[in-house]
């Protein structure tokens, strides 16, 4: 007896071709993601065939509403209307995510976000969050409820009945090296978010070497992309294109962030975490249909409101509160200093080599079930532009074990240029450009 419906053979050879798929066969292959029916060889072609012959507009927002469709929708705001979100691309050393909360919810505006693991070059939010003794961060939607009500905030990881097709298809991107297709990025983080059901999103994609995507044309056409199929499915969403050319704020590594993100609630911390981080909280704001002056940001800081709003918020998901208060963040103790050998102006930084240096050096995940030492930390204390003296202090590490060869490579990083050609001051903006929807003609196909 033949089957009803789409079959896998079908579906795949109609895409190795570079026909559109319909939504049903989009559906038919999310559900195989789902329920296991399609072997992984099978999504692996889907996969692969996606990437070769692109995936159009209709077919990005099929495959968003599918995976979304797959598992729980939480609609929070549905319950708390002016909930909001925001999501980043990753990079070395973004820390938003932790200081974006707390300033919001100060401000009165409630925010949810389903956070991950990091692998690779970038850190994930969920790591991070592992430093705090006693935080619980599995998430469901009564839980989320329960914590936007008493303290504005819920930070976590979803239950696995979240949006369940896009973490089998996910898991099989990285092994397939379609990981970098754009209308997959888009299906795969929109399904998420769409499932939590804030009320308006912001997105900061980041562009530069320590981007996953570095080229900003790719950045703006993946912040497009996911502006618009938000719109197409209901959703209100924005986007900033913000640099990744070097690491944001100046430490990098789990404990050390934490640290920064304290500086930051106490009113210090460096600018170019805290410029990023006010305009993405305007941005989402304005969302919201709540704007804000960046003056009530700067407040909320200086008059204790956001740190308080964080520890609030880390007793709720069960933190421990003495630490939360007075937090005990001590690094590795091998500290070494990066020093410049010869003088001038320093013109680039390899990021993404960085990152990964602290993955080898035990500060992140080369590889899933990794475990990270939260004390391995990178001080950067020189920046794109500044004058350095040869023999000048370029940045620190902090080891569990001295070792001059990586010692050495994560030195090589650091590019100065003696001849004059940059001029001091050189440096990328912050933030490139803000995204909106219907403000870009069209939907890039990828």
């Amino acid at each position: 007896m033949s089957r009803s419906g789409p079959t896998p053979y079908g579906i795949l050879a109609k895409k190795r071709a570079g026909e559109s798929l319909s939504e049903a066969e989009i559906r038919a292959v999310t559900t195989g993601a789902a329920d296991g029916s399609w072997s992984d060889a099978q999504l692996g072609a889907f996969l692969m065939a996606a990437v070769l012959q692109g995936l159009d507009a209709g077919e990005t927002r099929a495959l968003t509403l599918a995976m979304l469709e797959s598992g729980e929708q939480w609609d929070l705001a549905s319950e708390v209307p002016l909930v909001g979100d925001k999501h980043s691309t990753g990079g070395v050393g973004d820390k938003v995510s932790l200081l974006l909360a707390p300033l919001l919810a100060a401000c009165g505006l409630p925010v949810v976000m389903l956070t991950g693991r990091g692998l690779g070059h970038t850190a994930g939010t969920a790591d991070k969050l592992d430093v705090i003794p006693g935080l619980d961060q599995a998430l469901d939607r009564r839980r989320s409820l329960e914590l936007l009500e008493s303290c504005r905030i819920a930070v976590g990881i979803a239950t696995d009945q979240v949006a369940p097709a896009d973490r089998k298809l996910y898991s099989l991107r990285d092994v397939t090296a379609t990981v970098d297709h754009l209308p997959l990025i888009t299906g795969s983080i929109l399904s998420k978010k769409l499932a939590c059901g804030s009320a308006a999103m912001v997105f900061d994609i980041k562009t530069g070497n320590g981007a996953i995507l570095p080229e900003r044309e790719r950045g703006r056409e993946l912040g497009r992309l996911l502006i618009e199929t938000s719109a197409a499915l209901g959703r209100k969403a924005g986007a900033l294109i913000t640099d990744m050319s070097q690491p944001l704020g100046r430490w990098v590594g789990h404990a050390a962030e934490l640290q920064e993100i304290y500086e930051c609630l106490e009113g210090g911390g460096p600018e170019d975490l805290l410029e990023v981080t006010y305009a993405l909280c305007l941005e989402l704001a304005n969302l919201l249909g709540q704007p804000l002056k960046r003056s009530a940001l700067e407040e909320a800081l200086a008059s204790g409101a956001a740190r308080e709003a964080w520890v609030n918020w880390g007793v709720a998901q069960s933190g421990d509160r003495a630490w939360l208060e007075a937090p005990d963040l001590s690094l590795a103790p091998e500290e070494v200093v990066l020093t410049a050998s010869e003088g001038g102006v320093l013109a680039s930084v390899d990021t993404c080599s960085l990152g990964l240096l602290l993955s080898e050096a035990g500060g992140g995940r080369r590889h899933p079930g990794d475990t990270v030492d939260h004390g391995v930390a990178l001080k950067v204390e020189a920046r794109l532009g500044d004058e350095i003296e040869a023999g000048g202090e370029l940045a620190r590490l902090y080891l569990r074990h001295r070792d001059e060869a990586l010692t050495a490579r994560f030195g090589a990083c650091f590019e100065i240029d003696g001849t004059g050609a940059i001029p001091p001051g050189t440096a990328p903006p912050l933030v490139y450009e803000r995204l909106e929807a219907g403000a870009d003609a069209g939907l890039s196909s990828g």
